[in-house]
C-alpha cells in the first residue's frame, strides 16, 4: 500500500503523506496542502479533521470501544478511583502505592479556596446559572495564582496548578449551587473522599450534616470515570485552541466549561430529564411517545437514546446502568419521572425498531437518572459533567503544550462581496 495519496488538480499532482495510528487509524496529512497548491479544505463542524495527534484517549464508535491510554473503559470502571484514572489520563501511567497517596493528599489538602470567593459569588445574583459561575470563578484562580499565568513553567509549578484545580472545582462547584439556592456555604472536609466530600459541600446545612452513602459515592465515582476523556469533543477540542495560544490552564479550562455549557454537547442528561418530565405532564403513556419517536414526521425525538460517536451501544452505558440500578434500589426513590425512564428503557431495548437502529439508552440517559435520583437539580447536571471531564481537559492541555502545538488558526473560504467603493448613504 502506497505511503501517500495523489491529489490531481491544475495539471499538477500533489502528494498527501498518510499516517497511521497505533490502532491502524488512517490520515491524510495536508497541513502543507495550502502551501503546495493554494487549496485548502472545507469541512464544517470538523467532522473528518483531525486537528492533532494524542496518546490520551482510543474511541471507536462501530464497535463501541472506549480505552484511556489503553486501558479499556470497563476495567477502570470497575476496579479503579476517580482521582488514579485522573493520573492516568494527565501522566500517561497509572500511578504506584506511593504516588497515588501522594497524589489524593495533595488534591485533599487543597480543596479549600480563598474567602475572597465569597464576596466574587455575592456578585451573582441568585438566579445565575451555575456553569457560567462556575466558568467566571475558574477564570478567577488566575487572580490568586497569577504565577500560572507565566507560559515558561517547570514541571512541578504546572503540577501544582493542576492539583489546584481539581482540588478545587468541586468546592467551586458547590459554592455556586449553595449560592443560588440561598443556603450558606460548606466547607470541604479531608477526611471524606473525593466525590463524598462534594456530595456533603452540596448537601450539608448548619442544621444536619450529610454524608452519602457508600453505594451513592462509588456510582458516583464510576459516573466520574466514564466522562473523565472523550477524545476531541467540542469542549475537549476549545481547551486545546485555547491553549494553543499559552494561555493559563484555569483560563482554558474555563473556556471548556463554557462549551461543555452548551445544549448540544454538555446538557444531553439535562434534556433526557426535561423530556420525562414532558411525558409526565401529558400523562405519562410511554407508549404514545415510542409511538411519536418511530413516526419520522413527527418532530419528537427521544433524548438519551443512540450517540452521534457510537453507531452500537456506548460502552459506558452498560457501566451506568448498573450504577443507576443500585442507586435507585438503595435509595428506595418513589419518582414518577424514573418510572417513566424504565417503562423507556425496557420499551427501546426490547424494541425491534430501536434495536435494529442502535437507538439504545446511552450514558446521558443514565446520568440523568442517577443525577435525580441523588436530589441534584438539573441545571447542575452539566456542573457534574464539568466535574467528570476536568482531567481529560487538563491532560489534552497538558499534552498540548509538551508537544509544542502550534496556536490554532483555522482557514476559511470567504463567500462576501467583492471590492466596492464606498458610498456615503446620508448623502444620498
Amino acid at each position: 500500500m502506497s505511503d501517500f495519496a495523489e491529489l490531481h488538480y491544475n495539471g499538477e499532482v500533489i502528494k498527501l503523506p498518510v499516517i497511521e495510528g497505533t490502532e491502524n487509524e488512517k490520515a491524510l496529512d495536508i497541513s502543507k496542502l495550502r502551501g503546495q497548491s493554494g487549496l485548502i479544505t472545507i469541512d464544517p463542524g470538523y467532522k473528518n479533521t483531525g486537528s492533532t495527534k494524542s496518546a490520551i484517549t482510543f474511541l471507536d464508535g462501530e464497535k463501541g470501544i472506549l480505552r484511556y491510554r489503553g486501558y479499556p473503559i470497563e476495567q477502570l470502571a470497575e476496579k479503579s478511583s476517580f482521582l488514579e484514572v485522573a493520573y492516568l489520563i494527565i501522566y500517561g501511567e497509572l500511578p504506584s502505592k506511593e504516588d497515588l497517596a501522594r497524589w489524593e493528599k495533595d488534591i485533599t489538602y487543597h480543596t479549600l479556596i480563598h474567602e475572597d470567593f465569597r464576596t466574587l459569588l455575592e456578585g451573582f445574583p441568585s438566579n445565575a446559572h451555575p456553569m457560567g459561575v462556575l466558568s467566571s470563578l475558574v477564570t478567577s484562580l488566575t487572580a490568586f495564582y497569577p504565577e500560572s499565568l507565566d507560559p515558561v513553567r517547570s514541571a512541578d509549578e504546572v503540577r501544582m496548578n493542576i492539583v489546584r484545580l481539581l482540588a478545587k472545582l468541586p468546592t467551586l462547584a458547590a459554592w455556586a449551587y449553595k449560592n443560588e439556592i440561598g443556603q450558606p456555604l460548606v466547607y470541604p472536609l479531608n477526611s471524606l473522599d473525593y466525590g463524598g466530600n462534594f456530595l456533603r459541600m452540596m448537601f450539608a446545612t448548619p442544621a444536619e450534616d450529610f454524608r452519602a452513602d457508600p453505594v451513592v459515592t462509588t456510582s458516583l465515582n464510576k459516573l466520574l470515570i466514564l466522562h473523565a476523556e472523550h477524545e476531541q469533543n467540542c469542549s475537549t477540542s476549545t481547551v486545546r485552541i485555547v491553549g494553543s495560544s499559552h494561555a493559563s490552564l484555569y483560563a482554558s479550562v474555563s473556556a471548556g466549561i463554557n462549551a461543555l455549557w452548551g445544549p448540544l454537547h454538555g446538557g444531553a442528561n439535562q434534556a433526557v430529564i426535561e423530556m420525562l418530565e414532558a411525558i409526565r405532564e401529558d400523562g405519562g403513556d410511554t407508549a404514545k411517545y415510542l409511538a411519536k419517536a418511530k413516526d419520522k414526521d413527527d418532530p419528537f425525538r427521544l433524548m438519551g437514546f443512540g450517540h452521534r460517536v457510537y453507531k452500537n451501544f456506548d460502552p459506558r452505558a452498560r457501566i451506568i446502568k448498573k450504577a443507576a440500578d443500585d442507586v435507585l434500589s438503595k435509595l428506595g426513590v418513589n419518582d414518577p419521572i424514573l418510572e417513566i425512564a424504565k417503562h423507556l428503557e425496557e420499551a427501546a431495548l426490547n424494541d425491534p425498531y430501536f434495536v435494529e437502529r442502535k437507538l439504545y439508552p446511552n450514558v446521558d440517559f443514565y446520568s440523568g437518572i442517577i443525577y435525580r435520583a441523588l436530589g441534584i437539580p438539573t441545571n447542575m447536571f452539566t456542573v457534574m459533567f464539568a466535574l467528570g471531564r476536568l482531567p481529560g481537559w487538563i491532560g489534552q492541555w497538558k499534552e498540548m503544550r509538551e508537544n509544542n502545538e502550534p496556536i490554532g488558526r483555522p482557514r476559511q473560504v470567504y463567500t462576501g462581496e467583492n471590492e466596492r467603493d464606498y458610498v456615503d448613504m446620508a448623502k444620498r
